[in-house]
């Protein structure tokens, strides 16, 4: 971290923890803005433009070699206009430069540092270097700008004309037509070219490392749903039993990490993201429903209870993320020496070190053990001769000892800058597991977080990305409008309170007027007011946080459903978008499973859920438990304009229930069994 003994620089006005962490450096930064950019034009200096997050490790890395050097610092000061961007708070600015790194032939990451012209194109970039790397490379870059500039500005040219190029045009899918159904025959190929690339044995895909991508998931649960492919739903089991067992998740106080460095789910990259822990929630919430695993139930269970203990305002919101980093080790705060683990756990100790596979001379490195499972808990029961309850009770107290323990280490850095789009999908994941496991917890906590976004991050028509320090300053991107459109369609459907759909809405007609490009069908990232960078740019492709086209895609589609729809416009575009998918679809769904969720919604008429009288939501419980992901469900104890609701009353004594697809409806009925039956007829 910046060395406080420096004087501070502008980043010390800055709200992000990530800008905070670098305040001290004797690197003169600058904050993306009107500022640096007119510096660089008027002095005629190159840019140099990083980028990084609070949590990533390499970014601490190169701070502590490189931009606290006295010697690299003042390079850097004398050659270029040196700018600190946050990837979380302007993933806008992220995303292009990333694509120019790309554009480049260069793999991307963080930090990324990229070179600039002072109009802000971009010429050379690059990752994380070693200091004696990045020295010369900055010797190099300013030679090269004084001697050569007109080969960088031609450099600088094809770049940004890259980065201009549309995707729909570059892949085709401006030519794509509305078919005239989704087939079985696509979403089979769809699956066997995603089966081809599993890994059978560890689960998740066949690589190393291994990021959990939810989407993916999702998309088997789905289509298994569709077709009763055993194969899906098998690997998914596999997947989230592994995970669920491995170091990627933390054994003592819930919640995964981002991603495992290994193919095995055991060694994680420590830091903890709030948009990772959204997603799985609602992955073994929904994988739950379909198989009954306790291990789901439980996985949820503490993963939320992680999320409330360590990530969430007192005013709910939600924080961004957990540090991997703490006293300058990554990881350090997770691990265990063997001598730690018994004084802790004292004469249980043998049996828990067992149970979390830890070894005398550790499993990790510097003799550190990372806490993990290899087999069920019946089966290590079966083996230690214990009943199911009273290892389920030792292993309870083991964590709570352990989390007593980890509680007096030092820990690692909190951002606590709240984001729109991610708390969205926190939204979301508690919405789901409400709908699975009907725990009111769950429940309050997505109702306090929904008011939240309202009252601090929604003003006068517009959302904002970011909240901290009590103001709200940056102008929503599209992820964020479709993120908490999604979380608060989900919302509705457990709550039933009107005022989240008719929000959710409102935010969607503000995403029409505002980012949409009828040329293609698609929207922008940014919104048409925004300020306006060497390109503006559509997210197509979804990656561990889906595409927000795919999002926005989705929202259409299941609120064409719910609200008014007039002249059918959000189910029609929602068709449309998928339909252009299609053909990237059958390529390889790995890349848009998020579209790929959609299109098996296509595969049948989604049921339409009306429940009228005094208990509904009792009813509407019940017909949330058994898996049926493809419905949607509308509530109410009083009248509704709502047009699933609208002219349907139950008297004071009487609960109905309808089932409609395609908004022609079955006669009502009066309980959870005989509805079942209507939902189960496709």
């Amino acid at each position: 971290m910046s060395n406080p003994a420096h004087r501070a620089n502008r980043l010390a006005q800055a709200t992000s923890p990530y800008l905070l962490q670098h305040a001290h450096n004797p690197v003169d930064w600058f904050p993306w803005g009107q500022e640096a950019l007119q510096k660089a034009q008027t002095e005629d200096k190159p840019i140099l433009v990083s980028i990084g997050y609070s949590a990533c490790h390499w970014c601490h890395v190169m701070e502590r070699e490189s931009f606290e050097n006295e010697d690299i610092a003042a390079l850097m000061n004398r050659h270029f206009v040196c700018i600190k961007v946050d990837r979380e708070e302007r993933p806008d600015i992220d995303q292009i430069y990333m694509d120019a790194i790309q554009a480049m032939g260069l793999n991307g990451g963080w930090p990324l540092n990229v070179f600039l012209l002072p109009n802000a194109r971009p010429f050379y970039g690059g990752t994380y270097f070693r200091p004696d790397q990045w020295g010369h490379l900055l010797q190099q870059i300013d030679q090269a700008y004084r001697e050569s500039r007109a080969k960088l500005e031609e450099s600088a040219d094809q770049f940004t004309e890259v980065l201009n190029r549309s995707q729909a045009k570059q892949y085709g899918l401006d030519q794509a037509q509305l078919p005239d159904g989704f087939t079985h025959a696509q979403a089979h190929a769809m699956f066997d070219n995603l089966a081809s690339q599993f890994d059978p044995e560890r689960g998740g895909m066949n690589r190393a490392p291994k990021f959990p991508m939810p989407t993916i998931y999702l998309f088997l649960l789905r289509y298994h749903h569709h077709t009763g492919n055993e194969r899906a739903v098998q690997h998914v089991q596999l997947t989230l039993n592994r995970m669920a067992f491995g170091g990627i998740y933390d054994q003592v106080g819930g919640g995964f990490a981002r991603y495992s460095v290994d193919a095995d789910w055991f060694a994680p990259h420590f830091e903890k993201m709030l948009y990772d822990n959204g997603q799985l929630v609602s992955l073994y919430a929904e994988a739950f429903a379909i198989t009954g695993d306790p291990l789901y139930r439980q996985t949820v269970n503490d993963t939320i209870g992680f999320v409330e203990r360590e990530m969430t305002s007192p005013e709910g919101g939600f924080y961004a993320a957990l540090d991997a980093d703490s006293e300058g080790d990554e990881g350090r705060f997770y691990v265990w020496a063997n001598d730690e683990l018994n004084e802790v756990l004292r004469e249980e100790a043998p049996l828990a070190k067992a149970y979390f596979n830890c070894q005398p001379e550790g499993n990790w490195e510097h003799g550190n053990n990372i806490l993990h499972r290899e087999i069920p808990d019946d089966l290590f029961a079966q083996k230690a001769g214990l009943s199911m309850a009273a290892l389920r009770e030792k292993v309870d107290n083991w964590k709570n000892l352990l989390l007593q323990a980890r509680g007096t280490r030092v820990r690692p850095g909190l951002d606590d800058k709240i984001l729109a789009g991610w708390n969205g999908l926190m939204l979301k994941g508690l919405a789901d597991a409400y709908a699975t496991f009907g725990e009111p917890k769950f429940l309050a906590m997505a109702e306090a977080n929904a008011q939240f976004l309202r009252a601090k991050l929604y003003d006068n028509g517009q959302l904002f990305r970011n909240y901290k320090n009590g103001v709200a300053t940056i102008p929503g991107y599209l992820e964020d409008y479709a993120l908490v459109i999604q979380g608060l369609i989900a919302l509705y459907q457990v709550g039933f309170s009107e005022q989240w759909l008719h929000w959710a809405d409102e935010l969607t007609q503000a995403v029409l007027a505002r980012f949409f490009d009828p040329q293609e069908n698609l929207f922008f990232f940014t919104a048409d007011d925004a300020e306006a960078l060497i390109a503006r740019k559509k997210e197509l492709f979804d990656n561990v946080i889906p595409a927000s086209n795919s999002v926005m895609a989705n929202n259409l589609y299941w609120l064409s459903h719910l609200v008014a729809d007039p002249a059918e416009r959000y189910g029609n575009l929602a068709k449309k978008m998928v339909a252009q998918v299609l053909p990237l679809l059958h390529q390889d769904a790995r890349y848009l499973s998020n579209w790929a969720c959609l299109f098996t919604a296509q595969l049948s008429p989604t049921v339409e859920v009306a429940i009228v009288g005094q208990q509904f939501q009792e009813r509407a419980q019940a017909l949330h438990r058994p898996y049926f992901p493809n419905k949607v469900m509308a509530a109410t104890g009083t009248d509704s304009d709502l047009p699933l609701l609208q002219h349907r009353a139950a008297k004071a004594d009487e609960t109905w229930i309808y089932i409609c697809r395609n908004q022609t409806c079955q006669l009502p009925v009066r309980d959870t069994a005989a509805a079942l039956e209507l939902i189960g007829k496709s």
